[in-house]
């Protein structure tokens, strides 16, 4: 008898951990969130690829008394037969993008990404893409400078949040050109694990 109950209060704890992941959808995106003792990570597929890279918009919120330090190498996806892809460094992925993406390649990433960030309104970053944007364009003057930079911005960085403040940037993850496909989105952050189911995307239009 005791063995069945802990076995049902076994399932049942997984259930609630399972229902605490939220989604929605925002800007023609899909979002999953997930909270665990106050640190909230949020992620969406963007619906397009630069380069070989497959990108996720990642947004993380620190509700906690203490601050924490988040980067795009916390990010891994594993795929369902146990491959895993981590997170690019934000300098790789930068040097990147301004040697070898074109402007038209440029131009669609960053629509992309604003669309989807300035339509959700569960993103309130306090230290994220508009504030690396602005000082990325501070001191350039021609248009291709500004491309470059626009684009660089995107791309999330080592951040250390204080409490009550937040991030958003995009994470790239090397896959050849093609989507993530199915797996989980393991996030290690924050002294937390946070894990997401992920379906299998339907493939993009480059």
């Amino acid at each position: 008898m005791k063995t069945a109950r802990a076995l049902l209060l076994a399932l049942a704890f997984s259930a609630v951990a399972h229902a605490q992941i939220i989604e929605f959808e925002s800007g023609g995106l899909t979002f999953k969130t997930l909270t665990r003792n106050g640190i909230t990570v949020m992620f969406a597929h963007l619906p397009l690829r630069v380069l070989d890279y497959a990108i996720l918009q990642v947004a993380v919120s620190n509700g906690t008394s203490v601050s924490w330090t988040v980067k795009p190498e916390d990010f891994h996806f594993e795929r369902a037969g146990g491959k895993v892809i981590p997170g690019l460094a934000a300098r790789v992925v930068v040097g990147s993008l301004i040697e070898r993406a074109g402007r038209g390649e440029v131009i669609k990433l960053v629509a992309a990404y604003e669309a989807s960030l300035y339509n959700n309104a569960q993103i309130h970053s306090t230290n994220g893409y508009e504030a690396r944007r602005q000082n990325a364009f501070a001191d350039l003057g021609s248009s291709k400078l500004k491309a470059a930079a626009a684009a660089s911005a995107i791309a999330m960085v080592t951040t250390k949040l204080a409490p009550g403040q937040s991030t958003d940037g995009a994470v790239f993850y090397p896959n050849q050109g093609k989507p993530l496909g199915a797996g989980k989105l393991i996030v290690t952050t924050a002294g937390e694990t946070f894990e997401f189911p992920v379906e299998a995307e339907k493939p993009a239009a480059k």
